[in-house]
């Protein structure tokens, strides 16, 4: 069984991997500041685009649940890292400041990914992903979703893996549907408006 507090491997991309973020990060995060993120996390480098404030309302709800609920660290949301990606030394890397590299306990996140807790009494996990602008289209949010996937139905405890979605989303809808998630309602979202809910059984 899939040891929670260990990094989640994309079994399809093993340089992928989440990781979880330990609560002074999470709290540099949820305050914007990347770079004291960084530090609590030694060797990983952590794109400045999650410290938006685009992203600091997830980690101030994240913060917030972890401090209420503690037990809830090892499933909520985590960072999406490269390990690949590193900083470039040369200008030939990119206009990003990164490149590839080789493979090391540290890397680059580049999004954010993981559960929006615990399985609750009907077993059921949801997921939630998000790459930073410059990262999309290169995998990482199906890689993602393979590492959620793979944790779901190594866990006894989860049952259904759940996915919410914008109705107008049409990547992220044609995500979830590739991994065998099927449209099974609609509810509303103070925050996000319409979504789309997909579930799929995973025992």
């Amino acid at each position: 069984m899939t040891a929670l507090d260990d990094p989640w491997l994309s079994p399809a991309r093993p340089e992928v991997r989440l990781v979880q973020v330990p609560a002074p990060a999470l709290a540099a995060l949820a305050a914007g500041h990347a770079d004291g993120a960084e530090r609590a996390v030694p060797g990983l480098r952590i794109d400045p685009g999650l410290a938006t404030d685009h992203c600091r309302r997830v980690w101030q709800i994240r913060a917030e649940q972890v401090q209420e609920r503690p037990a809830d660290a090892s499933w909520v949301t985590r960072l999406l890292v490269d390990s690949s990606l590193v900083a470039a030394t040369s200008a030939a890397g990119s206009g990003t400041g990164l490149g590839p590299g080789p493979a090391t306990p540290g890397g680059t996140a580049v999004g954010r990914a993981g559960f929006h807790g615990p399985p609750d009494a009907r077993g059921t996990v949801e997921v939630g992903y998000e790459v930073v602008p410059w990262a999309r289209r290169r995998g990482y949010a199906r890689a993602a979703m393979d590492a959620l996937l793979a944790v779901a139905r190594d866990r006894a405890d989860v049952r259904v893996l759940r996915a919410t979605v914008s109705p107008d989303n049409v990547a992220s809808r044609a995500l979830v549907a590739s991994f065998g998630l099927v449209e099974v309602g609609e509810q509303w979202d103070d925050e996000d408006g319409l979504e789309t809910i997909f579930e799929l059984p995973v025992v």
